[in-house]
């Protein structure tokens, strides 16, 4: 875990320096998932400042806490923030889907940090499944998070993982859905309608919590412990696609979308008086 707890205002400001870099990372790659990665990265700013017990320096650790991101298309969130937390230079940044870099569209243990390959969906939740059920055979005190998108819900191998977690009262396991409500090809509800998502993850014998998924406070809370003794926990973070950047948001075409130049000094624009903003507010 962090050293030290991170405020909510320092949160926020650290957020928006993040969403820069990874917009300028998926421009300097001219490949990348801009939409998603903005939608999930506060709760990746919660995750790896407030709750996991995860650093650099102890990612070797047995007992340390285990995260998958199993959306993973999202990457260059995740690389900005395992950045920003020191597992590698931020200069690495802009080697991103460059000639012999390691830094590919999905995530790879070739990468500090990373736990686990992933990138085709539905695969993350069974694979911590089976972390969250060897830490329960060996007593070990790690918990295991996993972020899902709510396209990749349409992945029957997600369900079949959330049957075996409510049997097996996986109560270590947390997953946490980027409920944005868009997928590459339009609304969810309109490609595959998953709801009433919290009434299908209850049936499995889930714990549920509903949460903004862009306030620091609200995500700490559901992260923080097990919702309930006995049960897995799945946190519904309702978030907006493209979050941060007014002509991105909500838009289906920025799920898989390169910003232009003139789209990236726009998007850094308007990050940098939000940036402005925040700090007049402390």
């Amino acid at each position: 875990m962090a050293t030290a707890v991170l405020s909510d205002h320092e949160l926020a400001l650290k957020s928006v320096r993040l969403r820069k870099q990874t917009l300028e990372a998926i421009y300097g790659a001219g490949a990348g998932h801009t939409g998603g990665g903005l939608s999930c990265l506060d709760i990746l700013n919660v995750l790896y400042n407030r709750i996991l017990n995860i650093a650099p320096e102890t990612f070797g650790n047995a007992n340390r806490d285990r995260y998958v991101q199993s959306k993973g298309h999202s990457v260059e969130a995740l690389y900005a923030v395992l950045a920003d937390r020191g597992f590698f230079p931020e200069a690495d940044l802009k080697t991103i889907c460059h000639y012999q870099s390691h830094y590919v569209g999905h995530p790879t243990r070739h990468i500090p940090g990373i736990e686990m390959n992933t990138g085709a969906l539905g695969h993350g939740l069974p694979i911590c499944i089976g972390m969250a059920l060897a830490a329960k055979i060996d007593s070990a005190p790690y918990r295991v998070f996993t972020l899902l998108g709510d396209g990749e819900l349409a992945e029957g191998s997600n369900w079949e993982a959330a049957m075996a977690a409510g049997h097996y009262d996986l109560d270590n396991l947390t997953a946490i859905i980027d409920h944005n409500t868009l997928q590459i090809s339009g609304r969810t509800r309109d490609v595959c309608s998953n709801e009433p998502l919290d009434e299908k993850w209850r049936a499995f014998g889930w714990a549920v919590k509903i949460v903004n998924g862009h306030d620091f406070a609200e995500l700490t809370d559901a992260l923080s412990k097990p919702a309930e003794a006995g049960k897995p926990t799945c946190v519904i973070a309702n978030t907006v696609k493209g979050k941060g950047v007014s002509f991105m948001e909500d838009v289906a075409k920025w799920h898989h979308g390169v910003p232009s130049e003139a789209e990236l000094k726009q998007a850094l624009a308007e990050l940098d008086a939000a940036e402005a903003k925040l700090k007049e507010a402390k």
